[in-house]
């Protein structure tokens, strides 16, 4: 990629970077993750070496728009996680971050990883993963949709898509669990267009 990245595209990809698709990062870490990437872009004019957390703020909802390619999910107070196009997008635009080179620390450690496995034996020993795999998406309910993602009916909007998001971020390029998220986000979905 050779164009510059806009600045809710950076914001974006230091989301990603901060392990947004697995948890919601707050929106001090992201500014100054993203002042780290692209340096002085989200600072005071007058003030240089202070991150201007407002500017942050607004690139940080322009990246939730449809217009700007809903990459993110959540506001300053609850946190911000990447939606599933954020993942698709901050993960083919890594390279166009020249201006620093950084390992990634998304990568499970210790008690990270322990979390991880355990939720994905969850995932595979539900009713609804049993159904799918076996070719009998149709015969799932709601409830078992529900519970695979750990949300139910009082669990709705922002908070819903966040966590169906998280679970597909964080499983979906499983190759015994992708094709199952892909298939339950789609009947919750279709659920939600419902309503």
């Amino acid at each position: 990629m050779n164009r510059e990245l806009a600045n809710h595209e950076v914001v974006t990809i230091a989301v990603y970077l901060l392990g947004g698709d697995r948890q919601p990062v707050d929106t001090e870490d992201v500014a100054k993750k993203a002042n780290e990437l692209a340096p002085g872009r989200f600072t005071w004019r007058k003030y240089k070496d202070q991150i201007n957390l407002e500017m942050v703020r607004v690139y940080l909802s322009d990246a939730k728009k449809k217009a700007k390619g809903s990459y993110l999910i959540g506001s300053g107070n609850a946190g911000w996680t990447l939606s599933e196009a954020g993942l698709a997008f901050a993960g083919a635009n890594l390279d166009a971050l020249e201006v620093l080179r950084v390992s990634d620390p998304r990568r499970a450690v210790g008690q990270d990883r322990v979390r991880l496995q355990r939720e994905r034996a969850r995932l595979m020993t539900s009713d609804a993963y049993a159904k799918v795999a076996s070719g009998q998406a149709d015969d799932v309910t709601q409830r078992e949709a529900e519970s695979f993602f750990r949300v139910d009916s009082y669990v709705r909007g922002e908070a819903r898509r966040r966590r169906i998001a998280m679970v597909a971020n964080t499983h979906g390029d499983d190759p015994e669990l992708g094709h199952v998220i892909e298939v339950l986000t789609h009947l919750l979905k279709e659920d939600n267009d419902g309503n």
